[in-house]
């Protein structure tokens, strides 16, 4: 392989301005598409020597057979142009965007002679003005019913408007207090569009002025005994607090800001889009990226924030943007918000205070969503079957892998060294014959997967003999001589069969030992790859280089969430053998039984604390005196 592009600009002729750069393939098709500060700068990282480039950026600049740029006058105007032209393209090699579904709004058709509220999906009435994204559309809907006992404007159709105003019956919405535009009969046009921007102020965040307006209003009419408008008073008071009830102030009254939270691995990230206004979350959105190339988490904010705010009308644009963290053009991204809104944006990380507890909620919303995106692959009938196939064919299997088992091997600064096997049959999960082993002895871990793999492999042919022995001894009673089938009761097999593949976690030294174990069990039949975690490379054993699978690829998914299973389950044993060894070593202390040891663990918040405590600092437990510390520091210390 050639270590230098044929279209690799000549020295000098990239400018160092500002710009933008699209990556084209033969028949001319945008692939990627990229701002920079210093285009010079910025392509000379594509054009290194190909060996140093991350393995996705270097299929990329394969890929293409030419670069091309624009050079613009400032950092505002190349993010601009950078997003104009992502979504004219939608080049393979962007990041990709995936709504987890069409969100309801509610909108108010501003641009109407009589505007109503509506429950829509369509982002594109003109002059309309939108609220939410709700998560289901009775949310949208039981607003909808509080906010008109308030705000009594219109809800009825086009049609059934027109035919009202034109015979000057009520429509039939108005006839049963569901509509409260002119097509009622009850108010003017001129009277329903200042009821109309009541019901926007209010949506829009003012709602305390209405609360204490209410509130006003119906003292007024009580005092003066008109107990029929305070009831009504009361009532629409009674349906504020109801709206306000389901968005609990989170933030200070005056605060507008839209906070985004976000989790990410090398191949997707979920962002939580939470909208507060007036205090409250008034929308949340969900999104899922899938990412291609491996880029930084700054560029994913960089990303998300231009694909929000890039078609975004004014009103939709907060006085507060808040980030998990900035990125490199934060600068320029602030100004183009502000273009955008015609006043003052500011983007910030959240650090401390309320703020910071909303962005930890819309953090673990966005881990949980991100779970469940990549669940929901991986347990999709079409997309399992898709999953082995590619699987087979990225590694020259004759058949798809229906069981696979995964190992992976965890320890506590080369201490506590246990292992884990998880496996999928038929892409699914199979947790009762999951596995974990402990590991006493070992170098490091390619020794440690060696032993490891072996132990398990010695049970193949055993446990395949013990079933098929059982088996036999079940059919050599005939039902037909009127006797009934004895089933002798045998121990259960320590694994079930024999896995068309084995996965483990890590790049070539951890495929050669296991591949070294195969060997010397005899089983080369068995099919063998390991993923490097830093670059989701594909290792088989053998080969100098990696086999890389699409970001988007369903095998790639799979063997993802195999990979992080079986860390999880190698760590979760883990930290219930460390837990036991210490209740264990805790426990040979005479006179400290299981309450004092869970208080000392509570107290001092882990093992290693509790390990480096003194004496003196264990006795400020109640039920701890000096001559039980001491007996405990020193069991400890000989530990």
């Amino acid at each position: 392989m050639a270590d230098a592009l044929p279209y690799k600009p000549k020295p000098g002729e990239i400018p160092t301005q500002p710009g933008v750069y699209r990556f084209r393939d033969a028949d001319g098709r945008v692939l990627y598409v990229g701002k920079a500060k210093n285009l010079r700068a910025r392509l000379s990282n594509y054009f290194a020597p190909l060996h140093t480039l991350h393995e996705r950026t270097r299929r990329m600049v394969l890929t293409a057979a030419s670069v091309e740029w624009t050079v613009v006058g400032s950092d505002v105007e190349s993010l601009q142009l950078e997003y104009m032209w992502i979504q004219e393209f939608s080049p393979p090699f962007n990041v990709r965007y995936k709504d987890d579904k069409s969100y309801p709004y509610m909108a108010i058709t501003l641009a109407d002679e009589a505007p109503r509220v509506i429950v829509t999906r369509n982002r594109r009435i003109p002059g309309a003005r939108y609220f939410g994204p709700y998560p289901k559309v009775w949310a949208v809907h039981d607003t909808i019913d509080l906010m008109i006992k308030v705000f009594p404007i219109r809800t009825c159709s086009d049609a059934s408007y027109k035919k009202a105003m034109a015979t000057g019956r009520p429509c039939f919405p108005g006839q049963i207090g569901r509509c409260g535009g002119p097509c009622s009969m009850k108010v003017t046009i001129e009277e329903h569009r200042a009821i109309v921007d009541d019901f926007v102020a209010f949506m829009a965040g003012g709602d305390q002025r209405f609360a204490r307006d209410l509130t006003a209003r119906m003292r007024e009419a009580a005092a003066a005994m008109d107990y029929e408008s305070a009831a009504v008073y009361r009532d629409r008071l009674q349906a504020i607090d109801a709206v306000l009830s389901r968005s609990s102030l989170v933030l200070a009254e005056d605060t507008d800001a839209d906070l985004f939270g976000i989790a990410e691995d090398e191949l997707s990230a979920a962002v939580q889009h939470f909208v507060v206004r007036g205090g409250r979350v008034r929308g949340v959105r969900a999104t899922t990226i899938d990412k291609e190339l491996d880029i930084s988490s700054a560029d994913v904010v960089d990303q998300v924030l231009q694909r929000t705010y890039g078609d975004a009308e004014s009103s939709d644009i907060p006085r507060q943007v808040l980030v998990p963290r900035l990125p490199d053009d934060a600068a320029e991204l602030e100004q183009w918000l502000q273009e955008r809104r015609g006043k003052r944006v500011s983007l910030q990380v959240a650090q401390r205070g309320r703020k910071a507890d909303l962005m930890r909620t819309a953090t673990v919303n966005a881990q949980q969503a991100l779970l469940l995106h990549k669940t929901r692959r991986t347990s999709d009938y079409t997309s399992r079957t898709k999953a082995l196939t590619d699987l087979q064919l990225a590694l020259g299997m004759d058949e798809a892998p229906l069981r696979i088992e995964c190992y992976d091997v965890s320890h506590l600064s080369g201490t506590n060294v246990v292992a884990s096997m998880v496996v999928f049959e038929d892409g699914l999960p199979r947790k009762d014959q999951y596995r974990s082993f402990s590991i006493a002895e070992t170098t490091d871990d390619t020794d440690s997967l060696y032993q490891v793999l072996t132990r398990r492999l010695a049970h193949v042919d055993r446990d395949e003999a013990a079933a098929a022995a059982a088996e036999t001894a079940v059919a050599a009673v005939d039902p037909a001589d009127g006797e009934s089938p004895v089933v002798t009761e045998r121990k259960r097999p320590r694994f079930a069969y024999r896995p068309q593949l084995l996965v483990v976690d890590g790049g070539a030294p951890q495929v050669a030992a296991a591949a070294r174990a195969l060997e010397d069990a005899g089983h080369a039949e068995i099919a063998l790859c390991g993923i490097a975690k830093r670059l989701e490379e594909i290792w088989l054993p053998g080969e100098d280089f990696p086999v890389i699978l699409p970001r988007t690829s369903e095998a790639l998914y799979l063997i993802q969430r195999l990979r992080d299973e079986a860390h999880r389950f190698a760590i979760t044993h883990q930290r219930k053998r460390r837990k036991r060894d210490i209740s264990t070593v805790l426990g040979e202390v005479p006179g400290l039984g299981d309450a004092r040891i869970k208080a000392l663990l509570r107290h001092f918040g882990s093992v290693a604390a509790l390990s480096n405590a003194s004496a003196d600092e264990m006795t400020a437990l109640p039920g701890i005196g000096p001559k039980l510390a001491a007996a405990i520091e020193q069991r400890l210390a000989n530990r």
